[in-house]
């Protein structure tokens, strides 16, 4: 495949995207025809096929360890908002045959070998339950993809995933290992005092990063916190001011 200079999602450098034109069936709206020249044109896309990847958003978590470095052989790792199994592969192939990958979603998965996938929603009261007992052990990282649909109001639509993001620390917060990494998609926009500070009491680093395959016109960021301190350490630290 035909790459530039600047390194790209399968590390041999970015792919060039073909451009290719896509003519709007009769009755097919201008907006499903956008989408599906982008998906056509988008390196990313070309190349998660290329691959074996369920998805492009695999590259995203892939990057993002690239820096992180979280994702360690023998690790366990919760994929919570799994579908369609793209970061699942990722954990799989950077913990090795040692560790263990269990995730759900809403959506039914296909199988990936050697993950544990459940379906059902997270939020459920039973959901943390159902996943430590496919864990056996405690978490060493705690994965976060989860996005609400969109309802079209930008406002509405960051409260909604920073709720998830919430809910996804306070699991992390119960089963990660001291050390441990927690991983979650939010929103460009406000109301992230509360979740930032959460973690920086928890973590000894937080931050933000936006990988380099996520498309440039989304809000999206993903908030990235290492070295869990565990929580013996955590009692009796005061609230961030």
């Amino acid at each position: 495949m035909a790459t530039t200079g600047k390194k790209g999602p399968s590390g041999r450098g970015a792919p060039r995207a073909s451009h290719v034109r896509v003519k709007t069936a009769k009755g097919r709206k201008i907006s499903s025809k956008l989408w599906l020249e982008r998906q056509l044109n988008d390196p990313y896309v070309v190349e998660a096929k290329r691959l074996g990847y369920r998805s492009r958003a695999a590259f995203k978590l892939a990057e993002i360890d690239d820096k992180y470095k979280f994702l360690k052989p023998g690790g366990r790792v919760v994929d919570l908002g799994a579908a369609p199994g793209g970061w699942v592969q990722i954990a799989l192939k950077r913990v090795g045959g040692k560790g263990r990958v269990v995730g759900i979603d809403l959506q039914e998965i296909e199988p990936v070998a050697g993950a544990e996938l459940l379906v059902g929603d997270f939020l459920d009261e039973d959901a943390p339950d159902r996943l430590r007992a496919l864990l056996d052990g405690a978490a060493d990282v705690v994965l976060s993809d989860m996005a609400a649909s969109s309802t079209g109001h930008a406002p509405t639509d960051h409260l909604r995933i920073m709720a998830l993001a919430e809910a996804a620390l306070d699991f992390a917060l119960e089963v990660l290992a001291p050390g441990g990494a927690f991983v979650a998609k939010v929103l460009q926009g406000g109301s992230e005092r509360s979740l930032l500070e959460t973690m920086r009491r928890n973590f000894t680093k937080v931050a933000h990063v936006k990988p380099p395959s996520s498309r440039k016109d989304s809000a999206e960021l993903y908030v990235v916190a290492t070295g869990f301190r565990g929580r013996k350490e955590n009692e009796g630290i005061p609230e961030a001011e």
